[in-house]
């Protein structure tokens, strides 16, 4: 593979004028504000994120990752190497270059380095998740699965490592006693921040349902999250009824197949 391309690595100076997850205009972004605040929050505890740019300067992929601990997945994953997310390629003629093997690569040789037992995801075929696909290609391993179709995949560097796995209460499937529409949401996902004041709206207006919107603060609160996603979910009643961010029409086709 022709190497037409750098990894830069984001830090607390300069992800202002790279952006992330295709926001870059920080003025005008206010999941962007929020994500940046929400970097220097988490970069000394060891957050990095590493961006992919290519010969033309075009920004085509990211990785983010950070200290097990401080994941913002509901997972029990200390001394490994937690990826919240990969993507390459905004356009499809960017993807199946090597891109995701070359951001992936950097962050397992920075985990050995860092005398870590290994790397960890949690994957998910769909939206807002990476498949596990490139992650089985790399050595890693299925170690632990959650409803609906969720997969926490580990590659360790010594195989008498403790593997990682999700939490009690998402493996045991704990019923939500809580009524009502509540939508969980944190900035590690610049995401949630699009279109839920949009549903608030339409909840009430069209639903008569004061939601109760919960922002999880750190990574404690989204690590009891219901949902494996952690970073956002939607629960009716006590049923999750979106795992990740979505559409405002999305939850009114959602909302009418369950109250109609």
């Amino acid at each position: 593979m022709n190497k037409d391309f750098q990894i830069i690595n984001l830090t607390p100076e300069n992800i202002a004028e790279y952006g992330v997850c295709g926001y870059k205009d920080v003025k005008k972004h206010k999941e962007l504000r929020n994500k940046i605040d929400w970097f220097k929050e988490y970069y000394p505890k060891g957050l990095r994120i590493k961006a992919l740019i290519l010969e033309d300067g075009s920004y085509q992929g990211m990785l983010e990752y950070i200290p097990g601990e401080f994941a913002h997945r509901p997972v029990n994953a200390k001394n490994y190497q937690f990826i919240h997310c990969v993507f390459v390629g905004f356009k499809k003629e960017f993807k199946q270059k090597g891109y995701a093997s070359a951001l992936l690569k950097e962050c397992i040789e920075e985990a050995k380095a860092s005398s870590m037992k290994g790397v960890a995801v949690v994957s998910r075929k769909g939206s807002f998740m990476c498949d596990n696909k490139i992650f089985l290609k790399h050595g890693f391993e299925v170690v632990d699965k959650a409803m609906p179709d969720f997969q926490l995949l580990a590659l360790r560097f010594n195989e008498r490592s403790s593997l990682p796995s999700f939490k009690n209460h998402i493996s045991d499937l704990a019923p939500i006693k809580e009524e009502g529409l509540i939508i969980m949401r944190s900035v590690q996902c610049p995401y949630t921040e699009k279109n839920v004041n949009a549903i608030l709206k339409t909840a009430k207006q069209k639903y008569n349902l004061s939601a109760q919107l919960i922002d999880l603060k750190d990574s404690v609160a989204v690590q009891k999250s219901p949902c494996a996603f952690g970073s956002f979910c939607i629960l009716y009643n006590g049923e999750i009824i979106t795992h990740h961010p979505i559409s405002n029409k999305r939850f009114e086709n959602i909302m009418n197949k369950i109250i109609n």
